[in-house]
């Protein structure tokens, strides 16, 4: 995230979407809500079950969600080993994490800054269990974490505030 910049994503790359493309019928065009749709084969005339693009879209997102549950799982289990905390957390994981990503998402076109801050966040959180050890504590107070968080977020916005304001009044003009 830190060094990635702003080139855009090339979907067209991701290997669950090429091996679907490789090992279904998939259409090329919409067809309104629908994730199966029978399209008439026009070697055959036989009319066959293909999937649309909806519906690998939702299978990418759904993937996306169960590789963030994994990933959340050693984390939960860095806290406590209670079968039932650790479950329902990672359903509200995986609930709360696509609504996040949304917010995220809209908000880093505003504040340009707050990808780089996001970066540094992520680096914070896992240098503070070097830190714990460093210091010779079980874990950094869960106070300080917070602080720091608000405080990497809050500068990123503010300095997206302050040096985007240049770019908006070219724009104006």
């Amino acid at each position: 995230m830190l060094f990635a910049g702003d080139k855009p994503t090339d979907i067209g790359k991701n290997p669950v979407l090429r091996f679907m493309k490789r090992w279904l019928r998939v259409t090329e065009t919409h067809h309104e809500e629908r994730f199966f749709v029978r399209v008439q084969d026009p070697s055959t005339g036989k009319r066959l079950m293909h999937v649309t693009p909806l519906f690998m879209a939702l299978v990418l997102i759904e993937i996306a969600d169960v590789v963030f549950a994994v990933d959340s799982v050693p984390a939960i289990f860095a806290i406590t080993t209670d079968p039932f905390i650790v479950y329902t957390s990672n359903i509200f994981a995986i609930l709360g994490l696509r609504a996040l990503y949304f917010a995220l998402s809209a908000m880093i076109e505003r504040f340009h800054y707050l990808k780089y801050a996001l970066a540094i966040v992520l680096i914070v959180i896992g240098g503070k269990i070097f830190a714990a050890d460093l210091l010779g504590i079980e874990k950094i107070p869960p106070a300080l974490s917070l602080a720091m968080i608000v405080s990497i977020i809050g500068a990123g916005v503010v300095v997206s505030l302050i040096w985007s304001r240049p770019d908006a009044k070219k724009a104006t003009h």
